[in-house]
């Protein structure tokens, strides 16, 4: 008999996600306008944002070993999305500055305790010839939560323009139905030994010593992509930098989170037949495309057409990359390694937003996205030259 790929674990933990992604995208677009309802300064809500997604990236690799160490997954889960979910509501209570930068990093920390032990998670539930799928399918749940968030929050704005703080209010909801559905997730026996002792907060950084020559060779490229790859608010800045519309804006930003979507699983099979590292590559050229023609754009139907793009390259390498992961790093490992990458990642693309943010403001928007897209070229021949190198 035929073994089911997509087990009910893997559902779960896809269900898990998506109403998560519910909760923190209805909040995604008005989080910067909210912020400023409230007196946050341009500054302040920069530092806000760098200080939330430096505790994430820190945090990724300490609770990813952590896990490992412990041979334990639900807790770290379970516990992860609480905080994130909680964290909504919160900032609807207070104004405060540090009550708010106290909610803010919360919600971030939840996404660095869970990210590790969740893709540990997926991992195990598979075997490495389905790991494009099970990793393209979580992406594609994920990202569907991704598109009904901002979604509920257009509609929500329509009837009730200006009212952000019920908005922070009712996305507690669908992260409280996340919360729920871990409690019907179950730990996987395992017979690998614990180790009582708790590893230090930054002795996850010592995994890539002793890791394997292919998790080095893949791990670097990411990183050289991460530090090209800004925030997609650089996106959405450039569509409103051409007169397109508050609506209009958000509107492409759910077709990207659409086409995202309903491409992730696809392309996930796709990419266990001709090689997850093939299709990798295909991605890192089609995000250079995308963004070396962003800044010669000038039509709404030109936008669609890069978002449309856009969204494949993102189903291309998003899931892809924690699939390759996985496959190279030790079963007892899978967290470590991921929360050593992740943790990394989000260093580097807060770096890469800051860079990104200064050739802006220097140099003008069309040169930013030419940097960013010739630096992913860069990052896409690197693969094709390591290629054999990562097994």
């Amino acid at each position: 008999m035929k073994a089911r790929i997509l087990t009910r674990t893997i559902l779960l933990v896809s269900f898990v996600s998506l109403f998560t992604d519910v909760a923190s995208e209805m909040l995604y677009p008005v989080m910067p306008v909210y912020l400023r309802s409230i007196g946050f300064s341009v500054l302040l809500i920069g530092i806000l944002e760098g200080v939330a997604e430096a505790v994430a990236g820190l945090s990724k690799g300490y609770f990813g070993q952590s896990s490992d160490t412990l041979q334990k997954r639900l807790p770290f889960v379970r516990g992860g999305y609480t905080l994130s979910a909680f964290s909504k509501p919160m900032m609807a209570v207070l104004t405060w500055p540090w009550w708010i930068f106290l909610a803010r990093t919360m919600d971030r920390l939840g996404k660095g305790i869970r990210t590790g032990a969740r893709d540990a998670i997926l991992s195990d539930e598979t075997t490495p010839e389905h790991k494009g799928k099970v990793f393209g399918f979580h992406r594609s749940m994920d990202t569907v939560g991704a598109a009904i968030g901002p979604i509920l929050a257009l509609i929500y704005l329509w009837f009730y323009p200006g009212e952000y703080k019920m908005l922070f209010i009712l996305a507690f909801f669908p992260g409280l139905i996340a919360i729920g559905l871990t409690f019907f997730l179950k730990e996987k026996k395992t017979e690998v030994k614990t180790s009582l002792a708790r590893p230090g907060f930054l002795s996850y950084l010592k995994y890539w010593k002793r890791s394997a020559v292919s998790y080095r060779y893949l791990v670097a490229g990411l990183l050289l992509f991460t530090l090209f790859n800004s925030s997609d608010a650089f996106l959405l800045l450039a569509i409103k930098d051409k007169q397109v519309s508050d609506t209009g804006m958000i509107s492409m930003y759910i077709f990207y989170n659409l086409v995202y979507a309903l491409a992730s699983y696809p392309l996930g099979i796709l990419a266990d037949r001709i090689g997850l590292k093939t299709m990798l590559i295909y991605g890192l050229f089609l995000f250079a495309g995308v963004y070396l023609s962003f800044g010669f754009t000038a039509s709404v139907a030109g936008f669609l057409v890069l978002f449309f793009f856009y969204g494949v390259y993102a189903a291309s390498t998003e899931g892809i990359s924690k699939a390759l992961i996985s496959n190279i790093a030790a079963k007892q490992d899978t967290a470590t390694a991921i929360g050593f990458y992740t943790s990394f990642a989000s260093v580097f693309s807060l770096l890469a937003s800051s860079i990104a943010g200064v050739l802006w403001f220097t140099l003008g928007m069309k040169p930013m996205f030419m940097i960013s897209g010739a630096g992913v070229l860069v990052a896409g021949i690197y693969f094709l030259l390591i290629l054999k190198k990562i097994k």
